[in-house]
């Protein structure tokens, strides 16, 4: 009778020695988000009755992006996977159903994959079933070994395997659902045989094959997809692919990319459409910007940002935690930190909003359609007013409030006149 339970477990216990990071693994960034939120994105598609994350190195800071619907067990000694399951399934005691095992170093993984892999378990009923992939260079990957019947026998890590295994184009890229009883049973058994003395979740297969069940495989057709972190050069790796991936998403969308080989845009940002944006632009997450924009070449907008729509932004420009209205023209060089800019006003080339005195930040209000010149310094706390203009080179110092319609100039900036209606 077939179980459609699912529970997941997700591996994130591990130190990431090659990492060489004080940071647990799965907490480094990819494209502004730890990869294990795109795991956890994952798990959302499968809808789990349970899901449990195993940890390890650092878990009081890895619990910190766990959503409260996710229980965490924590393996005490970190010697293999096999052992980190075995810490999962004791928090999912009398769980009855099939057990998918994700990993938190494999961000790149797309629902799809796992759609198809738990479909095929529920369609054809094994006790195990195997992500795997056939590579042409499969340094680095545990072969699958298949019998004179082509069925999977085992599975064997590349640092415990002979010449003849390492031959073998078809590997195992640790994504696998199985039956939680014969699992558990599987485990049991499980002895560290092999050259670390680890416990490896690999050898289940083989086990499960000794036992005379089957195991089957789901092939994922590009293993990038299945690519895992354990280094600093997997991480760029992966950076690379996912930001191909969000940038091609802005594009499906209607934003205008001009070169997105060299244009950086977090996860967890909004663009507009018919917005354009040109090379060596950096957009960090939490961004949000409007549509008919232009952004860029070189420039850098950092988390808590807000665009509104038909704002042009120049070259070599720096925004943090600020908001910008519509139809603000700032072509070239300036800094805006902590600022609020109002409607259809001008940023003249070298503004610099200096929103901290060392010791706290203060706030820059600017209002509707006024004009600062060219390497003004606006100290914060300022306001400048509606229609006001702010001449080139002015120093506005902190506390000041420049009425509207006033024009001020110099260092200090002091009124010369009020603009006529």
């Amino acid at each position: 009778m077939k179980n459609n339970k699912v529970a997941v477990l997700i591996l994130a216990a591990g130190k990431g020695t090659r990492m060489k990071s004080v940071t647990p693994k799965v907490l480094h960034n990819v494209c502004g988000r730890p990869m294990l939120g795109y795991v956890l994105d994952l798990v959302k598609g499968v809808r789990p009755e349970k899901t449990v994350a195993v940890l390890g190195f650092k878990s009081s800071e890895v619990r910190t992006v766990l959503p409260k619907n996710i229980k965490a067990a924590v393996q005490k000694r970190l010697i293999g996977s096999a052992d980190a399951v075995k810490c999962g399934l004791s928090a999912l005691a009398g769980f009855k159903g099939v057990v998918l095992v994700l990993y938190g170093d494999m961000p790149l993984l797309p629902k799809e994959s796992i759609q198809k892999l738990l479909k095929y378990h529920f369609d054809n009923q094994p006790k195990a079933t195997m992500l795997v992939a056939t590579v042409e260079k499969p340094q680095g990957y545990g072969r699958v070994i298949r019998d004179e019947y082509a069925c999977i026998k085992s599975v064997v890590e590349e640092k415990d395997a002979n010449d003849f295994q390492k031959d073998i184009k078809e590997i195992n890229t640790g994504i696998a659902c199985f039956d939680a009883d014969a699992l558990r049973k599987a485990l049991a058994r499980v002895r560290p045989n092999n050259r670390k003395k680890e416990y490896y979740l690999t050898d289940v297969f083989s086990i499960l094959y000794q036992m005379r069940e089957r195991v089957e495989s789901v092939a994922i057709e590009d293993v990038n997809l299945a690519l895992g972190v354990n280094s600093r050069i997997d991480l760029a790796k992966v950076n690379s692919i996912m930001q191909r991936r969000i940038n091609d998403e802005y594009m499906k969308k209607g934003v205008t990319i001009v070169d997105p080989a060299s244009t950086f845009i977090s996860h967890g940002t909004k663009i507009g459409v018919d917005t354009v944006i040109y090379p060596f632009t950096v957009i960090e997450r939490n961004v949000k910007i409007g549509d008919c924009c232009q952004i860029g070449p070189f420039v850098h907008l950092r988390q808590d940002t807000a665009i509104a729509s038909k704002v042009l932004l120049g070259n070599f420009i720096e925004i943090v935690r600020s908001q910008l209205s519509a139809g603000i023209f700032a072509k070239h060089f300036c800094y805006l930190g902590d600022s609020r800019v109002g409607r259809d006003v001008n940023i003249g080339a070298g503004t610099v909003t200096a929103n901290f005195n060392g010791l706290t930040k203060g706030n820059t209000v600017i209002k509707d359609k006024a004009f600062i010149g060219s390497n003004s310094v606006l100290v914060a706390p300022v306001t400048i007013g509606k229609s006001a203009k702010v001449a080139a080179g002015a120093v506005v110092l902190k506390n000041t409030k420049i009425l509207d319609n006033m024009v001020v100039a110099g260092v200090p900036a002091k009124p010369i006149m009020k603009k006529t209606r």
